[in-house]
């Protein structure tokens, strides 16, 4: 196996993927729609929870490319030469009906090469800046995501298309991430790390005045409650959850969409992982929690 951190060009293709319907499977009482969420580490299970919430009759499997977490300190080229190899090759093995990139910094960077490899539809999360600045009383927005989102040409463009006439104030954390995956390993926060983690966002004048952050990287969401102790000020808190719930929902068939619906079958569905070490087996517990079941190594290559 290749060394996961050296990046190599996908094989791209001209096939163009659906956009709005899901063919050529034929949907039945038997046959309960499928997605795939796709996160670097445990933070789609942020994303999953909402999916599930909201259309429990559909079936999920749970994929992390945790051999080259966190993707926040990837280059976009490296992510880009990884990414849509690694989804093709999950699609053909699991035939979801759509895939959910789960990963703020992934969505960023490797929504088109995804789609131009992929024929299903494929959504990504984007970071909630267009609701903060709907609902914001100060004008002021803080905006935490790992340094790759908060920095990427991406987040510019939702600044100046949605909150050009606020203040969104940046900042970067990798420890957040650390931090959230330990703590569904059985291992509880530090709750001064998580508040020396976020003090620059509250730093100075313009900082003192945020009354909403937006929280993107999806593994923030897993950390809720202790960032809600460790702020500053109070603040509200969003994440994109419920609207990519929604989005699942509208690409789906309106028979799919009647049968996700619905109850979901019994049992706990796959969660797998491109690398297995001595840490997985802590997060049986929490992913059962989930919904999901004991741990399965994928490969990181295809």
């Amino acid at each position: 196996m290749r060394d996961p951190s050296s990046p190599r060009a996908p094989e791209m293709t001209d096939r163009k993927i659906p956009t709005g319907t899901i063919s050529p499977r034929v949907f039945s009482e038997t046959s309960p729609p499928r997605a795939l969420v796709f996160d670097s580490g445990v933070g789609g299970l942020s994303v999953a929870a909402d999916i599930h919430a909201a259309l429990p009759g559909l079936v999920l499997t749970y994929a992390a490319d945790n051999a080259f977490l966190p993707y926040g300190e990837k280059s976009e080229a490296e992510l880009i030469a990884r990414v849509p190899e690694l989804l093709e090759g999950w699609r053909r093995e699991f035939a979801p009906d759509l895939i959910v990139v789960a990963c703020n910094t992934a969505s960023t960077v490797v929504l088109p090469a995804v789609r131009a490899l992929v024929p299903v539809p494929v959504i990504g999360v984007v970071p909630a800046v267009k609701p903060a600045a709907k609902h914001t009383r100060t004008g002021i927005i803080g905006l935490l995501g790992t340094p790759g989102t908060v920095r990427r040409a991406y987040t510019d463009g939702l600044i100046r298309e949605f909150a050009a006439d606020k203040t969104v104030i940046r900042h970067g954390s990798s420890g957040l991430v650390r931090l959230a995956e330990a703590k569904l390993r059985g291992h509880p926060p530090d709750e001064a790390a998580v508040a020396a983690e976020i003090a620059p966002l509250f730093a100075g004048t313009e900082g003192a005045n945020i009354d909403i952050v937006v929280l993107a990287c999806t593994h923030f969401p897993l950390l809720r409650s202790e960032l809600a102790r460790a702020a500053a000020r109070p603040v509200q808190f969003i994440d994109s959850g419920a609207a990519i719930a929604r989005r699942v929902a509208q690409l789906l068939p309106d028979r799919a969409r009647e049968i996700a619906l619905r109850d979901g079958p019994p049992g706990l569905r796959p969660a797998l992982f491109t690398a297995m070490d001595d840490t997985l087996p802590a997060l049986e517990g929490a992913l059962n929690g989930f919904g999901f079941s004991a741990l399965r190594q994928m490969a990181s290559e295809r």
